[in-house]
């Protein structure tokens, strides 16, 4: 959309408030980035958006509220994403809906905008995808579905943009009108049926905010929320009979005994017959191999799959290490040049070294990190957002069933490489209370971008640069195990139970979209840097107010006379690290140190690790700040 259409309207203007709808891997969170250029998290594996979002923009005199709700397959409350969607949708005011859906995959994708329709709630079509359905030679026949659906159906692409003013004009055509009359037609018996509950409550005169339509659909589908409000009221004692004999009618002309079997005949008969009045799919390419097709013959190859994914991981570390200690210097010169700047604009001693080798040394040492940082993140963005992420799900499956969980399992696990809080967060897309709590338990295994500054650290320390990328590769991929032996142990204790079955969608491989992964590294960078800046400065000063009190002028009068009477400039340097190590010992953190040293003796940790790693509690990159000051 263009920035002039964009900008700021006046407080007068219209307000309009839309929920965005859609099965997972539809490109919601894309498609809002597109119109209002927010910045969404978009990664093309099932459950990114986990919880609501909101998102503001302005356009042709209208403020634009778009709430983005969690991907959800059917119009249920099964799983906690379902839920949200589902509550939304139900309980809170909205405009309009927008229904996202996958232009080559038109069929699946119907099955929730059926049950949407069903709500009577007005609704915009959008046909995302399809450039990529041209590309299949899948050709979609808008005016003619929006016809049969009674509906506005509009062909968008987040990707390439097209379309996104169209749908934007067409949310506001829809949002002037006073209703919107949707083409949702069930077979005679199912008609019949709501009919006669719609003329009862009518005759009634019932008082609901949904339409008597919706309230007889949800009824026959023995919607438990619509069954609640109606149970207290005194028409339930004739309707309840009214449904018994309705539930009958339906089962028997569907030859099956669960209602909601019946319905979801219907829909799919439904879908069908749109399908086969709305898609033409050329001959000549739904027999050719689909591009997927062919890279998933490689990448899930059932012997290549996972040594294939174990080297992308390898190479990633390498990469992190590698290009990321390149930068590292020219940093590291830096904040050296600045603190040598700095410190002699500020006459008291104290409050020099304060800013010099408290605040700049300790927040140089963890800004040095942001290199690999930066590289990491994007390296997770890339696989995340071409779909291979779903891929690795489905190949670490049957591995993670020997440990008591499923693929599923895998997408907060690894999204704990980046943050342990996105991790939690993503963990509510299982579908199980166990499973979930179980996967919870371990993603504190999982290594996350905080505790690769402390591994580079090390790393480059112990091992030397040439093996430092297979270290940080090693290191992570020993704290998975022991999550996953960790989760073995939990299993057979403390969450037994039968394992839940894992069905998940593998989406296409997408081209990334560099200003997407451009969006996501930048906002998590941000956050780090905005740490370094905030709290790891605070901790970084009270180290150095610690390690610098209370003085000792007996030790520093005897070094200064030792120090005046040296013969070499050598012996003077040695002679002040000597005092420096001995004030140190003596301050009120080496006390704390030589405390709590015993505890870490066994790890061959002295005093100053000791101290470092007790302020990683906090957050873990306060670790190399503390050893920066110390």
């Amino acid at each position: 959309m263009n920035e002039n259409e964009q900008k700021s309207c006046p407080v007068t203007a219209n307000h309009v408030k839309v929920a965005l709808v859609g099965q997972p891997n539809v490109g919601k969170s894309m498609l809002i980035n597109s119109i209002s250029n927010a910045r969404l998290h978009v990664g093309n594996f099932t459950g990114v958006t986990v919880e609501k979002s909101e998102v503001l923009f302005d356009y042709k005199e209208h403020h634009f509220t778009v709430v983005d709700l969690p991907g959800t397959y059917m119009f249920t409350d099964y799983s906690i994403e379902e839920r949200v969607t589902h509550d939304y949708l139900c309980a809170e005011a909205y405009d309009l809906i927008i229904n996202v859906v996958d232009s080559t995959n038109l069929e699946k994708n119907l099955q929730l905008t059926a049950e949407l329709m069903s709500m009577s709630k007005k609704i915009v079509l959008a046909l995302n995808m399809t450039d990529e359905a041209d590309n299949e030679g899948i050709e979609i026949n808008a005016a003619y579905l929006s016809q049969l659906l009674g509906v506005p159906a509009v062909k968008v692409s987040a990707v390439t943009k097209e379309g996104i003013e169209e749908l934007v004009d067409t949310v506001l055509d829809v949002h002037e009108k006073d209703h919107q009359d949707a083409k949702l037609v069930f077979s005679e018996a199912v008609e019949e049926e709501i009919s006669n509950i719609v003329t009862y409550l009518t005759r009634h005169k019932y008082q609901a905010v949904n339409t008597y339509r919706n309230i007889a659909i949800n009824l026959l589908k023995n919607n438990q929320k619509t069954y609640e409000k109606l149970h207290d009221n005194p028409i339930w004692t004739e309707l309840q009979p009214i449904l018994i004999e309705a539930d009958k009618h339906i089962e028997l002309h569907h030859s099956t005994d669960d209602v909601k079997e019946a319905f979801a005949e219907e829909y799919l008969s439904f879908n069908r017959g749109i399908i086969a009045e709305t898609v033409k799919t050329k001959k000549e390419e739904v027999q050719k191999l689909t591009l997927t097709e062919r890279i998933d013959n490689v990448l899930i190859h059932p012997f290549f799959g996972i040594p294939i994914f174990l080297f992308f991981m390898w190479g990633l570390f390498q990469l992190t290490f590698e290009i990321g200690s390149i930068p590292m210097d020219w940093i590291d010169g830096f904040f050296g040049w600045f603190g040598d700047v700095i410190g002699p604009t500020i006459a008291n001693d104290d409050m020099r070294s304060l800013v010099v080798d408290g605040l700049i040394a300790g927040v140089g040492a963890v800004v040095l990190f942001v290199p690999n940082i930066v590289i990491l993140f994007i390296g997770i963005a890339l696989l995340e957002s071409t779909g291979y992420m779903s891929r690795v799900a489905f190949l670490l499956d049957g591995f993670f069933h020997k440990f008591g969980l499923h693929g599923q399992s895998f997408i907060p696990l690894v999204t704990g490489f980046g943050c342990s809080i996105p991790a939690y967060m993503s963990a509510r897309i299982l579908k199980n209370d166990r499973d979930r709590l179980l996967t919870l338990f371990i993603i504190s295994f999982m290594s996350c971008g905080a505790r690769l500054p402390v591994y580079v650290l090390f790393a480059g320390a112990f091992f030397g640069p040439e093996m430092a990328g297979n270290v940080l590769f090693a290191i992570y991929l020993t704290g998975a195990m022991l999550g996953l032996i960790s989760a073995k142990v939990l299993k057979m204790t403390a969450f037994k139970g039968a394992d839940e079955p894992f069905v998940m969608e593998m989406p296409r491989y997408r081209l990334p979209s560099l200003k997407l992964i451009w969006h996501t590294v930048t906002i998590k960078t941000w956050m780090y840097l905005k740490k370094a800046g905030t709290f790891i400065a605070a901790a970084s000063m009270l180290v150095w107010f610690l390690s610098n009190y209370p003085h000792n002028k007996i030790i520093e009068e005897e070094y200064a006379a030792k120090i005046e009477k040296s013969m070499s400039e050598s012996e003077q340097i040695l002679l002040n690290n000597q005092m420096a190590e001995l004030l140190m010992e003596q301050s009120y953190l080496g006390q704390i140190g030589k405390f709590i040293e015993p505890i870490f003796t066994p790890i061959g940790a002295d005093w100053k690790m000791a101290v470092a790693l007790q302020a990683g509690l906090a957050a873990k990159e306060v670790v190399v700040s503390t050893l920066g000051v110390l």
